[in-house]
């Protein structure tokens, strides 16, 4: 058996015996443990959420960044997550990030993080140093919006044989000194299923804690952890502070694993994943941060964009509800 194939058919079981164990959107598993994160008011949405829900831009592609902003804000989201070549867009048509900043916080919405420092962590010192060009003013432009985090991509793809992880963990703590001390904005490390050597929450955390600086975190993605082998029982591990956002979203059961692709993204309760399961993790490790809705799906991209961050974010908040009932 081939390793795609290996790493996909062991995905498919870990979700299914997680799914079984917890119910893919079904309420906490009984008899929870109490612990420092689990007795949290929630604060969010009217009291439904503990986290801040945020709408990650991509969900309703098409829009301008200013009418993203307008939606995010008129469908009740806490917060919203720009990439950056749209804020790179708005400074080279506006020429003032400040303004978008204001105009972002006038809606009543922050930036958790900004998508992101694109071939971050190149395999040469050479490449590296000069991918620091695009990467400095990609930090630069997100602290001007407010924004906290960045995200670390670390790319361009290569074969897994060719991906050293201390090598890219000694270029993330770069880019953390950088990115904290010279704009005061925090890179976290993402994980992505086509690329090879950081395609797993293990593997990106591996990177994060080999970089040894206290602020290093990273951003698990529910549909990369399901196409990309993580499974879900790893969440439990890991500490609050050291996830940065978490990027919410729900895969069908058709097409199997190794055929899905960012396009079959569905809205979180329409699929298969283990939501609810998740998110009780997220509550028992005392996760603070943004629940995230990231989808890539054309079908919405074509629907009415103020429509879908509205059900966008009627589902989130469902499904976080249902799984946190008392």
């Amino acid at each position: 058996m081939k390793r795609r194939e290996f790493m996909a058919a062991g995905a498919a079981a870990g979700v299914g015996l997680t799914a079984m164990a917890s119910g893919a959107h079904g309420r906490c598993p009984a008899g929870q443990p109490e612990t420092a994160g689990s007795g949290r008011a929630k604060r969010y949405q009217g009291g439904k959420s503990p986290w801040p829900v945020c709408l990650d831009t991509a969900t309703i592609r098409p829009a301008t960044l200013v009418d993203k902003i307008r939606f995010a804000s008129e469908a009740g989201f806490d917060a919203i997550e720009p990439w950056e070549g749209e804020v790179h867009q708005y400074e080279q048509e506006h020429g003032d990030l400040g303004e978008l900043r204001r105009r972002i916080e006038d809606a009543g919405l922050f930036v958790p993080s900004v998508i992101g420092l694109w071939n971050a962590i190149p395999p040469t010192r050479e490449e590296f140093d000069a991918s620091l060009v695009d990467s400095r003013r990609r930090m630069r432009q997100a602290a001007a919006i407010g924004a906290e985090h960045i995200q670390t991509i670390p790319q361009p793809a290569r074969a897994w044989r060719d991906f050293d992880p201390f090598w890219a963990a000694a270029r993330y703590r770069e880019l953390l000194e950088i990115g904290l001390g010279d704009y005061g904005i925090n890179p976290a490390m993402v994980f992505v299923e086509f690329l090879e050597g950081a395609r797993t929450m293990g593997q990106a955390s591996q990177i994060a804690i080999d970089a040894d600086h206290p602020k290093a975190k990273i951003i698990p993605d529910v549909f990369h952890m399901h196409i990309g082998g993580s499974g879900f029982s790893g969440l439990k591990h890991l500490r609050g502070e050291f996830i940065a956002i978490f990027q919410f979203n729900d895969a069908p059961a058709s097409p199997k694993v190794p055929d899905l692709k960012d396009e079959h993204r569905v809205y979180p309760g329409e699929g298969i994943l283990p939501l609810a399961g998740s998110l009780c993790d997220l509550r028992d490790i005392g996760y603070t941060g943004c629940i995230s809705l990231e989808l890539y799906n054309p079908r919405y991209w074509e629907q009415d964009l103020g429509g879908v961050a509205k059900t966008g974010l009627a589902r989130t908040v469902q499904v976080i509800e249902d799984a946190l009932a008392e």
